[in-house]
């Protein structure tokens, strides 16, 4: 294998750090991981920074051990390297270079108030996880360290930093910052001057572009490993800086970009811990709540519906029969307990037989919760059985999303050509596709490297950087280069299947009291 031609993606994902090396053919050769949980620390879900640096070093440390192993050679080396993590949240640093405040993630929903009032004063909607909605609520709070910020970025962007010593991201995971100007490719100027006045008003000595990453596009370097960066990697010093890295993205860039679905009227829904579509359109939409505007990472405009909760409740109920089973003395390794369970609820009735849960672990913006309690109800009629459970559990982590997408094919008429999944929600075959086809009444295809996801994705975004050639786009360069030929399998739901899973969303939305009162009495 030729390391020089090869190239490295690292992505930070809620529960789990990965690193993937792809060769020239863009192949995933290697792999490392590491698994983590966002803790909920005074209120706020955070991961801790010491924690940040070991998952990488970690995770790094295991691919180094994948290559040894399997091609007997020293990870001394690669063509480029990208970097990915969990859009929005907010970390903020001072001139020096110390965090100001803990790392606010995208799974806090404690933004209300400055959502709402960017929403008004930009006439574009500004959910509560992004960047900017974090930085307005701290100003609201009158937090002391918002006069001090000389640097506010994200997860991608701290790392990216780490590593070149530059202050710069893509601008798909700059859009999960602050709205993003599609023609002129970065920061949407009236708004910025819109923020600057309310900073003004206040007396804060600094503006917004000043403490802003810069953006750059797929394609561009956005610096080199520099020693400190090879060795924060790679403590071990085998690794050699001047390795050139792409724009860090965020998941959703690295998602679309994995699927192939960079070009208008493609999509794709990644679906693990929180789950979110993202549909790349020719123009801008109307303002929705429930709707994000951001942008691919050669920044077209991309609507997505994203959703704080998707698989965390099936996992503690699997986790939950697991246990069962571990009683009764039958030994199941988690990857069997999930593709057997998630078969059963092939077998169930369309509508789940009457049986009802909502899968919040967390507020979800989408159905306006700021907190979530998971519930699971029934009625004394319902048809409660092993496959029902399982159906209403997964049907459950789709419906909050549906209800988004909703709004886009029916109120904007956005259309979708081609609709891919990823994420662990599809690693057993056929069932997650199914459910969500029958969610979306569309088929769903997903790729053979769909499990990759994405620090696949950034390797492919390294890889563009590293191998384009002059004019070439990135939907060129992935049709043409990545994908073509590739294993793709396609799955389109029955009708039964679509007609039951709206029976289950019209009695999901009805018991939405339900959830609102277990939030309150709980």
């Amino acid at each position: 294998m030729d390391l020089s031609k090869s190239t490295l993606g690292i992505e930070l994902g809620s529960t789990r750090i990965k690193a993937v090396l792809i060769d020239e053919n863009h192949i995933p050769v290697a792999s490392g991981d590491y698994e983590w949980e966002n803790q909920l620390v005074n209120g706020i879900w955070t991961y801790s920074m010491d924690i940040v640096h070991r998952g990488v070093q970690t995770c790094y440390a295991a691919l180094r051990e994948s290559v040894r192993s399997e091609f007997g050679a020293e990870l001394d080396h690669v063509g480029a390297i990208g970097v990915s993590a969990m859009m929005h949240g907010y970390l903020p640093f001072d001139k020096d270079g110390n965090q100001l405040a803990e790392f606010r993630t995208w799974r806090n929903t404690i933004t209300g108030a400055a959502a709402e009032e960017l929403t008004e004063l930009f006439g574009f909607n500004i959910p509560q996880r992004w960047s900017i909605a974090h930085l307005y609520q701290a100003i609201l709070n009158q937090e002391s360290h918002v006069a001090d910020i000389a640097y506010l970025t994200t997860l991608a962007g701290y790392l990216h930093w780490k590593m070149t010593g530059r202050k710069v991201m893509g601008v798909g995971e700059a859009s999960g910052m602050f709205p993003i100007d599609s023609d002129k490719l970065d920061y949407n100027e009236a708004m910025v001057q819109k923020f600057d006045a309310l900073l003004t008003a206040r007396g804060f000595g600094w503006k917004l572009r000043d403490i802003l990453p810069e953006v750059l596009t797929a394609g561009e370097n956005a610096g080199h490993l520099t020693e400190e960066g090879a060795l924060f990697l790679d403590p071990s010093g085998t690794l050699k800086a001047g390795i050139p890295v792409c724009p860090c993205e965020g998941d959703a860039g690295t998602g679309m970009a994995a699927t192939n679905s960079v070009r208008v009227r493609t999509g794709n829904v990644s679906a693990g811990t929180s789950d979110f579509a993202m549909i790349v359109t020719d123009k801008q939409l109307g303002v929705h709540r429930e709707i994000d505007m951001v942008t691919t990472p050669d920044g077209l405009p991309v609507a997505m519906v994203h959703c704080n909760n998707c698989t965390s409740d099936i996992n503690a109920w699997v986790g939950l029969l697991g246990e069962f089973a571990e009683m009764m003395g039958i030994s199941a390794g988690k990857g069997e307990l999930f593709t057997r369970l998630f078969r059963k609820a092939l077998e169930g009735d369309p509508d789940c037989g009457g049986l009802l849960s909502f899968n919040y672990f967390s507020g979800e913006g989408v159905t306006d919760l700021d907190a979530g309690r998971p519930v699971f109800a029934r009625t004394p009629d319902a048809n409660f059985t092993l496959a029902n459970f399982m159906r209403t559990h997964i049907l459950s982590a789709l419906a909050t999303l549906k209800i988004g997408l909703d709004i886009l094919t029916q109120t904007e008429g956005v259309e979708v050509d081609k609709l891919y999944g990823h994420g662990g929600f599809f690693k057993t075959p056929e069932v997650g596709q199914r459910m969500l086809s029958a969610a979306v009444g569309s088929p769903v295809s997903v790729m053979e490297t769909a499990g990759e996801g994405g620090p696949y994705g950034i390797a492919l975004l390294a890889a563009y950087m590293l191998n384009k050639e002059d004019g070439e786009t990135l939907p060129d360069y992935l049709d043409n280069k990545v994908f073509a030929g590739s294993s793709v399998n396609t799955v389109m739901a029955e009708e039964s299947d679509i007609v039951g899973f709206n029976i289950f969303l019209t009695r999901y939305k009805k018991a939405l009291p339900v959830e609102r009162a277990a939030v309150s009495a709980i």
